[in-house]
């Protein structure tokens, strides 16, 4: 990780750069792209919101992550709360900080990067626990967020128009890593 740069990133500068680093990570379409394009400058103006992005020494962004402390009427909090009450854990909807998104480009994983991206963000959290959401598959992403110090506190959560479940996961701040 030497020769990459991890700090504050102005995203609503460089969303199509991180939005292109989530599309190769994600795969998503050009579509996705447009739509998640809004959804993250929308993200930007609520209170708290922060980003980190890292970046090679020429400036390429190949990776970010984004977050803020989370508010129940935001539309992440309305469709994970039913999944979070039914398992007992509703409560972690309440003084948490929210990974909204993660990502690093393919080319760049398994450097430590995502690791240094999330850890550093929550870091500065006022919050006392973290929770974010991914895909409900073994994956080295749920493999990191283990090893943060993540559990699962919901399973087969689905959004609407999501090809696939999702978990949610949380953990006490700061993170393990």
């Amino acid at each position: 990780m030497d020769d990459i740069v991890v700090g504050p990133l102005d995203l609503a500068a460089r969303v199509d750069d991180a939005l292109a680093v989530q599309a190769l990570a994600f795969g998503l379409s050009a579509e996705e792209v447009g739509v998640r394009r809004h959804i993250v400058l929308r993200h930007l103006t609520s209170p708290g919101a922060r980003a980190l992005g890292a970046t090679t020494e020429d400036g390429r962004l190949v990776g970010f992550v984004y977050g803020m402390p989370n508010d129940r009427r935001h539309w992440w909090s309305t469709v994970v709360e039913p999944y979070l009450r039914a398992t007992g854990h509703e409560d972690w909807l309440d003084d948490v900080f929210v990974i909204t998104e993660l990502h690093v480009h393919p080319a760049f994983q398994n450097r430590r990067i995502g690791r240094t991206l999330i850890t550093g963000l929550t870091a500065d959290a006022g919050e006392p626990r973290s929770i974010l959401s991914a895909i409900d598959t073994e994956s080295p992403a749920r493999a990191l967020y283990r090893k943060l110090g993540y559990r699962d506190l919901a399973r087969q959560v689905v959004f609407p128009s999501a090809a696939s479940p999702y978990v949610v996961m949380g953990a006490e701040l700061p993170l393990s890593g």
